[in-house]
């Protein structure tokens, strides 16, 4: 495999391949010597797996990470570990006919090889991961309040701070992600047995309960609907929008039409520009918005494009979130608006 990568990212002229390694302990004194912008990392490694040795680069030397995993119920087990830990994106390699495989992922590999070099990676916090308000309880929360969360480039690990942070009993809460199919039922699994929250891929007509939290399929539409029992979700294939399906701005576009001022946005790290129109729907139906900011962003990309359109009410560090999140939820304020919330 090192072999095929090196050549095709060799074959871009933007890229330099300054190293290659066969097993974890070459590439630790690899990576310290050649100081590398991006690294390659099989999930199935000799010596160390994979995971492991991410973990121990994301202590030591943070750096971009994109992993690569042939498609198995382990490997996007491990994949879905991978990003929760620091990794920012990953390639699903081919189980058949390699070497041809992976010349048809030619141009997503260079992609995401580029696109890794602009992301932003920190040591992962640990500190932070503590639920906060725990002596609040579900009463204490409002039954027609909603939150939407969409995110890209590095928001399974800023998704999963914000659920670990979150009292059992939360308003309900409906993510998008982008990531594949294969991949969103495990997130949504990692994801329960990490929080106080129930944590579920949705399915057509679910209802969205207090201490519940929804993660759209990969590769299909979520919607947020209301009706006199409460809301629901509805999923859908529907078109591609803004190239991504799951789209944040169809979710944040319902939510705008059915919730109205009673819905929290929020926009959380990725590239490109999905969600920022959605969210500045939201903010003109009243609903209260929050972009995550640039620093704690591993691609300020989503949350700029909201910021620059007008769309974010609080611009929050990603540690601060679930505070103004609950700080919003709990207030008596019959209106709610951006200027009232001090932190």
């Amino acid at each position: 495999m090192r072999k095929v990568l090196y050549e095709i990212l060799s074959s871009d002229s933007e890229i330099e391949v300054v190293g290659t390694a066969s097993d974890p302990f070459i590439a630790r004194d690899k990576i310290l010597r050649l100081k590398p912008d991006v690294i390659t990392l099989d999930v199935e490694m000799p010596l160390m797996n994979g995971i492991t040795f991410l973990k121990r680069i994301m202590h030591y030397k943070p750096l971009p990470v994109v992993m690569i995993s042939s498609y198995t119920r382990r490997n996007c087990e491990l994949t879905v570990e991978a990003l929760a830990s620091g990794a920012v994106d990953f390639v699903s390699k081919p189980f058949d006919n390699f070497t041809e495989g992976m010349a048809v992922l030619k141009d997503e590999i260079i992609a995401k090889i580029k696109a890794a070099a602009h992301c932003r990676v920190k040591r992962p916090s640990t500190a932070s991961l503590v639920p906060i308000y725990p002596s609040i309880s579900s009463q204490d929360f409002p039954e027609d309040r909603i939150i939407v969360i969409g995110a890209s480039t590095g928001g399974t690990q800023a998704i999963r701070e914000i659920l670990h942070r979150m009292p059992k009993g939360i308003s309900g809460i409906a993510i998008v992600q982008h990531i594949p199919p294969e991949y969103t039922k495990v997130l949504a699994k990692r994801m329960d047995e990490l929080s106080q929250v129930q944590v579920k891929e949705a399915e057509n007509n679910q209802r969205l309960r207090k201490g519940w939290a929804l993660i759209a399929p990969g590769g299909k539409h979520m919607r947020l609907r209301k009706d006199p029992e409460g809301y629901y979700v509805t999923v859908e294939d529907g078109s591609l929008t803004d190239l991504h399906r799951p789209s944040i701005d169809t979710l944040f576009y319902s939510a705008a039409e059915c919730a109205k001022n009673k819905a929290i946005g929020v926009i959380l790290t990725g590239m490109g520009r999905d969600g920022a129109k959605g969210m500045l729907a939201l903010k003109k139906e009243g609903a209260f918005t929050i972009a995550q900011d640039k620093n704690s962003s591993v691609v300020f990309g989503m949350p700029k494009a909201a910021i620059e359109l007008g769309a974010a009410d609080e611009i929050v560090p990603l540690e601060q979130i679930p505070e103004v999140i609950i700080s919003k939820l709990i207030s008596r304020e019959k209106t709610i608006s951006g200027k009232d919330f001090n932190h």
